[in-house]
């Protein structure tokens, strides 16, 4: 009989921790926890413990250590991980209709980017993901791309000829920066640090925010705000892992992937307010006076050729999006 209190006790633990088990997830970055990726996944995790009151958990990884954006976007198509966090630069790869949105000089600036992923024409690109075996949750940012290198200031374009730059793995950019004169090294971003440092590559480019949270500036001293490309990022889940979720479940996902966008955006403006500041205090020469149009026609032909591949009017659609 002594035994009753014990053992009552041990049952109703074992049925409190049913009624609450816990289903655990992973999601990774490529970048340092403190950047707008970190800000965005961390959000993220802590929006769905809170939504599904404690029954779904977010692990969060950051600096690649499960790997570049790739290797975790195909772990999630996989099935082995069932969230990620990348910047779209190797979306393509897996989601060909993608690649539109790396066209350089597409957009006019982020309010216009981000007018037109939350509008119909990025709520539909979403959509593209499901027949490849991914769930895209929502849009994110990663900020207009900038050039950086350890040779010299690049004002115009041809100043750009012959660096040899590391490149994410994405054919657009590649034919693009070919159109500029540079030597294309594609590289997952876990490697580029190093790269730069030992001088297997001269430059590369990333956002601001990426730039700052990745300490580039260590490694290189010239920086050109060409703001070439505008880098999305994106919320991805396994599609088999989304649709085992109830319905409550996926919208307290999706809801969750939202305000991490909006965590993640306005750390991006904020790290584009102080970023030029904060890295000249760090000894790089920033060139912020680039003159734009020559850059846009010095990519005329590589552009005829975007033309051809997407459409004029698809691309003016997103041009012309208000």
């Amino acid at each position: 009989m002594k035994f009753g209190p014990i053992a009552a006790a041990c049952l109703s633990l074992a049925l409190s921790s049913v009624a609450f088990a816990q289903t655990t997830m992973k999601i990774s970055i490529s970048t340092a926890q403190n950047s707008h990726q970190g800000v965005a996944i961390d959000t993220f995790a802590k929006e769905v413990e809170k939504r599904t009151g404690g029954r779904y958990k977010v692990q969060t990884f950051y600096n690649g250590s499960l790997g570049g954006e790739r290797e975790s976007i195909e772990a999630v198509q996989l099935g082995t991980q069932e969230l990620a966090f990348s910047s779209t630069g190797p979306v393509p790869n897996f989601v060909p209709e993608t690649k539109i949105l790396d066209v350089p000089f597409l957009f006019r600036d982020k309010a216009h980017a981000r007018a037109v992923l939350d509008g119909p024409i990025g709520q539909e690109m979403l959509t593209k993901f499901d027949a490849k075996g991914f769930k895209a949750l929502a849009w994110a940012e990663n900020g207009f791309r900038h050039m950086t290198n350890s040779k010299r200031d690049v004002k115009a374009p041809e100043d750009l000829k012959g660096l040899k730059m590391r490149t994410m793995e994405n054919p657009v950019h590649i034919a693009a920066y070919k159109g500029f004169g540079i030597i294309t090294t594609p590289m997952a971003f876990p490697e580029v640090f190093t790269a730069l440092q030992q001088g297997t590559v001269d430059g590369q480019e990333n956002p601001l925010p990426v730039i700052i949270s990745a300490k580039f500036d260590q490694v290189q001293k010239h920086l050109s705000l060409t703001g070439h490309v505008y880098s999305p990022c994106i919320f991805l889940m396994n599609k088999a892992s989304f649709d085992k979720l109830s319905a409550a479940d996926k919208t307290a996902f999706l809801e969750a992937a939202k305000e991490g966008t909006k965590a993640n955006r306005a750390r991006v403006d904020e790290d584009d307010a102080k970023g030029v500041a904060d890295l000249r205090a760090k000894g790089m020469t920033v060139i912020d006076n680039v003159d734009k149009a020559k850059f846009v026609a010095a990519l005329a032909p590589v552009n005829a050729q975007f033309e051809k591949e997407f459409g004029k009017a698809n691309l003016d659609k997103i041009r012309d999006y208000k």
